[in-house]
């Protein structure tokens, strides 16, 4: 396997980290995304506790509490994120309703029937749609909601370089009937399904990029496993500018039973 298509996952993770500190989103979104999402779900109060489940640095976690009331809770793996996350809440004066911390999504610590929601955008993959879906519905209230952004096919069928790339990538991409079947099958009722726009990709992921692409390069020359993850990156961004007709993030959307 050549460079290029190394998964993401075979790289060093604080590399990983280092640089996706530097941009304000780790993954494909928006804001007009995240509160269109958000206009999904009812009944949130400002005694409401929401988990961000793989928040990363906060980007949409932000949006998501300046438009809603309630008590956000940021969950992720790396401190670096975390402490990113904490000063960029305390920066929007979000601080007393908003809090980072560090955990993983595999063991997470909130009581059964804890949260009223459950938001997961781009991260869920970590721990497994399915496995993501069933083991953390216990944390929710009944008729709590879960939202959760995943890549998924558009088509039943694609060109061989794509499905190679994405299978070796993520084992469990599947076709949004299929994504939403999995919603229904793990005791949520399916509220809304939603296929993410070019530009969540487009101007919002990929864009903002490049300058710390450049600063990374330069930081670490002639370290070969940080040229590689760029090259990495580039090459993901040139197969979506080539294949976007046939996936994408969407967004699900449901209510525990």
């Amino acid at each position: 396997m050549d460079n290029d298509s190394k998964s993401i996952h075979e790289f060093d993770v604080n590399l990983i980290c280092e640089y996706f500190l530097g941009v304000e989103r780790q993954g494909p979104g928006s804001p007009e995304v995240t509160v269109k999402a958000l206009s999904f779900i009812d009944n949130l109060t400002g005694n409401s506790k929401i988990a961000d489940i793989g928040c990363g640095t906060g980007g949409q976690t932000m949006i998501l509490a300046r438009h809603t009331p309630g008590n956000v809770t940021g969950i992720d793996f790396f401190p670096a994120f975390i402490d990113r996350f904490n000063e960029n809440a305390a920066s929007l004066n979000l601080q007393d309703r908003v809090h980072g911390k560090v955990g993983s999504m595999d063991n997470l610590q909130f009581g059964n029937g804890e949260l009223d929601l459950i938001w997961s955008e781009g991260a869920i993959y970590n721990i497994g749609f399915e496995r993501g879906l069933n083991e953390w519905k216990r944390f929710l209230k009944k008729g709590g909601y879960i939202a959760v952004s995943e890549v998924s096919w558009f088509t039943d069928e694609r060109p061989e370089e794509i499905d190679v790339f994405w299978k070796d990538a993520y084992a469990e991409i599947d076709t949004i009937p299929a994504k939403t079947a999995q919603v229904q099958k793990a005791g949520y009722i399916p509220v809304a399904t939603f296929v993410l726009p070019d530009n969540c990709w487009s101007e919002h992921f990929y864009p903002p990029q490049v300058p710390v692409q450049e600063a990374f390069l330069k930081k670490h020359a002639g370290n070969k496993t940080a040229e590689e993850l760029i090259a990495n990156q580039r090459h993901e961004e040139k197969l979506y500018a080539k294949y976007k007709d046939y996936y994408g993030y969407v967004f699900y959307i449901g209510r525990k039973i």
